[in-house]
């Protein structure tokens, strides 16, 4: 068994010391790269059955929308039933969708009806798979080692997106449609198959370590109330920090963040760029990304004010992303933004993956992820409208400003806040226990 990270240790690499991690991370490095190869190739499939970029779109939307509404009873089900089996259940299930679908493509019986399906189906079985592979990640490392875990896991996402978008169009070209569904299911299987054999390290805080929760009239609660939905909701409508978080989120991906959005237009019109130019801004974004992965990986206690900071100091970036001269100028501001981008969300996800206790983490996530799903559905539209009525210059310019002054205003009022600590004098018993220590040391 290796020993436990020194606690002085602020490597973004510290979570691998563990043979544990070092397996998850393999194991989703694979499972992330068959996912983006399967989404890859089945945007191409949508398109070649129905000849409609919308039913593109619309294949997406319905593969998202469950997030929407069955996120909470998906946090719950995490809470309820035990992590591991969860997890491997769940991941089989994906590798069966994924089987199911290359069965029928390669039978050519697959038309947009079962495609639609099967996406729900896909959409479904994530909002139990979601939060119980996050929180599993975090149940193999102690505590203050959890955000190295999470920049490693962006760092795998990333790797796994190159990789497996690369490998759609070489599997598709050689072994056909069908042989990008079955990868996916080979994926799903090996994380199954992995997950039984994963050991917590010395340290960690985990999942199955619940403990009863007081119900909110503080009288206790009863077997299985402690695993309501709503215990969930109100844990995380009454915590300020929580809630400070979900604002701060919010904010940052209505007025900003889209910048697949708001970058095209600005390049592509007042900058009289192209593709080829969209396409460096977007190489651009992506290192930015890894770096920002590696930067938040070397946390130790993130906070949401360190979160709130990144956010408006990314909004004043936008500012000047917005005001560009020229595409030099935008490729210089655009490192920046994706790193303190990428920075704030390892920050955030840490903070909300180790607050709640561990009995009540899952419903959490299950919140979370019903109210990112809103904002993932409505901030596109709403920055698009913001677009037509200002220009690309003018939505990234204001964005920016009610990002920064929105956040700085909630930092200010929270620091004037803030009561001064208060100096009580010593009573006799307080000094005969500091004698006893003096004592014993």
């Amino acid at each position: 068994m290796p020993s436990p990270a020194p606690k002085s240790s602020r490597s973004p690499w510290r979570s691998l010391r563990y043979r544990a991690m070092r397996w998850w991370s393999v194991a989703n490095f694979l499972s992330n790269a068959g996912t983006w190869m399967q989404l890859t190739v089945q945007n191409l499939l949508v398109l070649q059955i129905t000849g409609s970029a919308a039913a593109t779109g619309l294949s997406m939307s319905v593969q998202a929308a469950p997030a929407l509404f069955m996120s909470l009873l998906g946090g719950r089900a995490v809470d309820r039933w035990p992590l591991k089996l969860t997890a491997s259940v769940s991941q089989a299930l994906l590798g069966a969708v994924a089987f199911t679908t290359a069965v029928l493509v390669a039978l050519d019986r697959l038309d947009m009806t079962t495609l639609m399906v099967l996406a729900a189906v896909t959409g479904m079985i994530a909002t139990v798979d979601g939060p119980a592979c996050a929180l599993l990640g975090n149940d193999l490392v102690p505590v203050e080692d959890v955000p190295s875990a999470i920049g490693v896991g962006a760092l795998v996402h990333n790797a796994g997106r190159l990789v497996g978008t690369a490998l759609a169009g070489v599997t598709v070209a050689f072994l056909g449609t069908a042989a990008a569904y079955a990868a996916n299911g080979l994926s799903f299987l090996f994380v199954a198959t992995v997950i039984p054999f994963l050991r917590p390290a010395p340290g960690a805080v985990r999942h199955a370590d619940r403990a009863p929760a007081p119900s909110p009239d503080g009288r206790g609660e009863t077997a299985g109330a402690d695993l309501t939905v709503r215990q969930g909701l109100l844990f995380f409508a009454r915590r300020p920090r929580l809630v400070a978080l979900a604002a701060v989120t919010g904010l940052s991906s209505v007025f900003g963040r889209n910048y697949g959005l708001t970058l095209a237009v600005l390049v592509t019109g007042p900058l009289a760029g192209g593709a080829g130019a969209f396409g460096t801004v977007s190489t651009v974004l992506a290192v930015g990304g890894i770096v920002g992965a590696v930067l938040g990986a070397r946390l130790r206690r993130p906070s949401v004010r360190l979160v709130g900071t990144l956010a408006a100091a990314g909004g004043l970036l936008q500012v000047a992303a917005g005001l560009s001269p020229s595409l030099v100028v935008l490729l210089i501001l655009v490192l920046p933004m994706a790193v303190v981008e990428s920075v704030s969300d390892t920050a955030g996800t840490a903070v909300l993956q180790t607050d709640p206790p561990a009995h009540l983490r899952g419903r959490v996530l299950g919140v979370w992820g019903s109210i990112g799903t809103v904002w993932g559905l409505g901030g596109p539209p709403a920055l698009g409208l913001l677009m037509e009525l200002a220009g690309a210059r003018g939505a990234l310019v204001a964005g920016g400003l009610v990002i920064a002054a929105t956040i700085g205003a909630g930092l200010l009022r929270r620091t004037r806040r803030l009561p001064a600590p208060t100096i009580l004098p010593a009573t006799p018993g307080d000094l005969r226990a500091q004698e006893a220590l003096g004592t014993a040391a």
